[in-house]
């Protein structure tokens, strides 16, 4: 056992909490570290861990100590001769977590505090190591993430438990810079280890994971008889059946209807799904709108052009709402995502060490919207047939493993305004997803935007620097599981510095991210080097040589003095 590092003081302001002094010259004992005391539960000696939330002085130097900065005040003392050895005594004030019952694989709040007096231990990285992480690092369903803060680099690995993450959902809540999308590309690269396998789809609306490609090279990501895959699904391939939309869709993406265009939208709709049934196209959308929403069948096979003049009649023809309407549908119909028979299929996006990527980058944001929309009310309905036994193999439905999709930028998908078309299904997933193996990992930098009670059905938080205090309050208000002590961290956090709490640890960790295996794809343009770059030698002269043909004598020298 160790030398102590401090004696037990008494209480402190909340009856799981305890005080105690030390000389803290020696240890440095930081906010976040990890101490215990010795306690006996039920006949067996015991170490009851707890993490330290605050330190305050006790005693300093006087302040005509410090009134030279070239003289040390520890030389200031020397020649008094009458003061202690050791001036500087803080007290540090430890919140209680408990002891590791190995049988509950999870920390036990013995609710006995130390007595005044009771000496107090620096945790060694074994005991921490062993009693932080439910898993061990590469182990099977092990997600090994970085290590921790308060210890030198590796000294007490960080892991996730992979199977919490990918059943009760995962926040990643960063300022823009933090590193929020640094340690999505870990924990990404971790669930598609050997020890994982895992079938990932990543919402990316801004083309920043391409680099995960790398990953199919990375021998440590790759054992004998398998290698992880990664699918990059380029904007131009997204394609979202017309007959998957639902009527709320269509109105998400016609905004601004008026009550008469919402009456025949919605008259339209009904009627073009009792006539043609669930697989309905562009084509027959159009011209059951065009006449009035009739469910009588339309036997002629001629095209929508041919048939206008026989469906419109006279009244319908001066009816300017209804015209509206129909240019609108036109144009909606116009986007290269929708298609009539054609989408992504689903046994394509997921698949058991797979991680697809979704560049929705080129498509217009309520667009974006509604293709996550979609796909994911597929996915919904795919696992839940597939594990009720409605959907057998061979059927498009048919999803015989859990999943996990991560999305970028989620406050556009679930804003707190609760106008997106998405919030629904992200909420009905995140609500009932464990069931049915459907995951969800939701990154974000603007927390404040995000929807309250979406955030807070994510069981699993990675919460980097947070500068804004209204999303300080947003996160403090949402997540349950960090105690205030360690969010008062958030503003003070470097790069690459995390909380994680949850249910994938054991008890909150101030975290460093480990580095990746991949190279980061959303690193910051250098706008310096690109204007220099403009300017060097070889870029000059081939742009001047492909401006000859464009320009005289005359303008080619007007272009040098203005250049």
């Amino acid at each position: 056992m160790s030398e102590p590092i401090g004696t037990t003081k008494g209480p402190g302001q909340t009856a799981h909490e305890y005080t105690f002094i030390t000389p803290d010259r020696a240890h440095g004992i930081k906010t976040g570290e990890f101490v215990y005391y010795l306690a006996t539960i039920d006949g067996q000696e015991r170490a009851i861990l707890g993490r330290v939330a605050r330190r305050s002085p006790v005693r300093l130097y006087p302040d005509g100590f410090l009134a030279d900065p070239q003289v040390p005040p520890e030389a200031v003392a020397g020649m008094i001769g009458d003061l202690p050895n050791e001036p500087g005594l803080f007290e540090i004030t430890v919140a209680i977590l408990g002891y590791h019952d190995p049988a509950l694989a999870d920390l036990v709040n013995p609710r006995l505090p130390p007595h005044a007096g009771q000496p107090i231990y620096l945790a060694d990285d074994q005991l921490l190591a062993s009693v932080l992480n439910r898993k061990a690092p590469q182990a099977p369903g092990s997600a090994h993430v970085g290590s921790l803060l308060s210890r030198p680099a590796g000294a007490v690995p960080v892991v996730l438990d992979a199977a919490t993450i990918t059943s009760t959902h995962l926040a990643i809540i960063a300022s823009t810079g933090a590193g929020k999308s640094y340690l999505a590309g870990v924990i990404l690269e971790e669930l598609l280890a050997p020890y994982n396998r895992a079938a990932v789809l990543v919402v990316d609306p801004h083309a920043e994971y391409d680099t995960l490609r790398e990953m199919e090279t990375v021998p440590s990501l790759a054992a004998e008889g398998y290698s992880s895959e990664v699918h990059i699904v380029r904007p131009d391939t997204i394609k979202v059946r017309v007959s998957s939309l639902t009527l709320p869709d269509l109105r998400y993406l016609l905004p601004d209807l008026s009550e008469k265009m919402h009456y025949h939208l919605g008259r339209t709709y009904r009627a073009v799904k009792r006539r043609y049934g669930r697989n309905w196209t562009m084509g027959q959308f159009k011209v059951t709108l065009r006449a009035g929403g009739s469910s009588k069948p339309v036997t002629d096979p001629r095209a929508d052009e041919e048939l206008d003049d026989q469906v419109i009649d006279a009244e319908r023809e001066e009816d300017g709402t209804v015209g509206a309407l129909i240019w609108r549908v036109n144009q909606l119909f116009d986007s290269k995502i929708f298609d009539d028979h054609h989408s992504l299929p689903l046994q394509e996006l997921f698949r058991p060490g797979r991680c697809t990527v979704l560049q929705l980058n080129e498509i217009e944001q309520r667009e974006q919207q509604v293709v996550v929309a979609t796909l994911l009310r597929r996915l919904w309905q795919a696992r839940l047939d597939t594990e009720k036994g409605l959907a057998q193999e061979g059927n498009e439905n048919y999803l015989p493993y859990p999943t996990f999709v991560l999305i970028e930028e989620a406050h556009n998908y679930a804003p707190a305004s609760n106008d997106a078309i998405t919030s629904q299904i992200l909420k009905t997933i995140l609500s009932e997803g464990r069931k049915f193996g459907v995951a969800m990992g939701l990154i974000s930098q603007r927390p404040g935007r995000l929807d309250a009670d979406v955030l807070s059905q994510c069981m699993t938080q990675c919460i980097l620097r947070i500068v804004n205090p209204i999303d300080q309050n947003k996160v403090a208000e949402s997540v349950e599981s960090v105690g205030r002590d360690l969010l008062a961290e958030l503003p003070a956090l470097s790069k690459g510095q995390a909380i994680i709490a949850g249910a994938a640890v054991n008890t909150p960790v101030l975290c460093r991210v480990r580095p990746r295996h991949t190279p980061h794809g959303a690193e910051d343009l250098d706008a310096p080097a690109r204007w220099r770059a403009w300017f060097s030698q070889g870029v000059d002269q081939k742009r001047e040589r492909d401006l000859a043909p464009l320009l005289g004598p005359e303008n080619r020298s007007r272009s040098r003095l203005f250049r």
